[in-house]
């Protein structure tokens, strides 16, 4: 009722409304939510054996599934104020939920085991490949014959790649590989919903835009939704910033990480901006391509590339402070937001 009633309201109304509701019900449930997790998890998040020593000590006992918050904030905000009968729209929602579920069967079971490992990393793969596959196809059967297989070429508005049958395995790469990049990046207090909130800002731009005809970006009918989803997203991480900031209250965990991550690369799907995820989301690549690297060379040599990926842990290990690194990587982020924004004056 309150969605079909809201609908009705300007687009930019609503986009306001749905960041403001997401970022007011995060700072609200919040503590709640953080007790509720305290009780029911008293060791907290298991803590990597192999990670940074440090952390065994400031980060023990804090309880992880902090992504519930962010979940429930966003598609709370999604309801009241996005268009749901909306394809862009209902396809975000499934992608949240079933990445969500993914990583909330994962993070509970580390905490019942009391393991850094619980799901197998098979049985997590063919479930986000399962939700990616569905999404993909989703979009691309929904979106306009002109340019739903088409690879779009950022900068060049009217450069598009038409890929064909690709385009739906590339796609499913794209969300799945987002979802995996994200979840790697949550390492550090702060780190990845302060990344979050970088990328979603910019991506809800991008489909604000592309949602006008006749605009710098490229015409993609009601793409506008996207934005008011984005903004949910926002308010709903940085409500729960306050809490995860140094010295972190709750972990977002694999059940915020994971679909977070999806959501993002199903916003690039969305507005045909793959490869500018790839620029602006630097860091997620290059957290990604850090711990990549260290398997390969380790499995080569037998040493270590980096003193510890992913690439965060890296600089810890080289003696910068976390909360060095948290904003060295934030601002390296916002940097790439930056050159991103090129695509808005052509």
């Amino acid at each position: 009722m309150f969605a079909l009633i809201n609908a009705e309201l300007p687009l930019l109304y609503r986009i306001i409304a749905a960041f403001v509701a997401a970022l007011v019900i995060s700072l609200l449930f919040g503590a709640p939510l953080i007790n509720f997790l305290h009780k029911h998890q008293q060791k907290g998040q298991p803590i990597r054996s192999d990670g940074p020593k440090s952390h065994l000590q400031t980060k023990k006992g804090t309880p992880t599934m902090g992504g519930l918050l962010i979940l429930g904030a966003t598609i709370i905000s999604i309801l009241l104020f996005a268009k749901v009968q909306y394809h862009f729209v209902w396809v975000s929602l499934i992608v949240l939920i079933m990445y969500g579920i993914t990583g909330f069967i994962d993070d509970y079971w580390k905490v019942k085991r009391q393991s850094s490992n619980a799901m197998t990393a098979r049985m997590k793969l063919f479930l986000q490949f399962l939700t990616a596959l569905l999404a993909a196809s989703i979009i691309t059967a929904a979106t306009t014959k002109n340019i739903n297989t088409g690879l779009s070429i950022p900068y060049f508005k009217d450069v598009v790649i038409n890929i064909g049958w690709l385009y739906i395995p590339f796609a499913v790469v794209v969300i799945s590989g987002a979802s995996n990049a994200v979840n790697l990046s949550d390492g550090l207090d702060g780190l990845a919903s302060g990344l979050l909130i970088i990328s979603f800002t910019f991506f809800g731009a991008v489909a604000y835009f592309c949602g006008i005809d006749g605009s710098i970006l490229h015409y993609i009918p009601r793409a506008g939704e996207v934005a008011v989803v984005c903004a949910a997203v926002v308010g709903a991480c940085l409500g729960f910033l306050y809490y995860n900031k140094p010295k972190a209250r709750v972990f977002m965990g694999d059940t915020g990480s994971l679909a977070l991550g999806a959501l993002l690369g199903a916003v690039s799907v969305m507005t045909k901006s793959e490869i500018l995820l790839a620029i602006v989301g630097g860091v997620f690549v290059a957290e990604t391509l850090s711990v990549m690297i260290q398997v390969a060379y380790f499995k080569k040599t037998g040493k270590r590339f980096f003193k510890m990926a992913p690439i965060h842990h890296h600089f810890e290990q080289l003696g910068w402070s976390e909360k060095k690194v948290v904003f060295s990587f934030w601002l390296t982020a916002l940097c790439l937001a930056a050159f991103g924004c090129l695509v808005f004056i052509g």
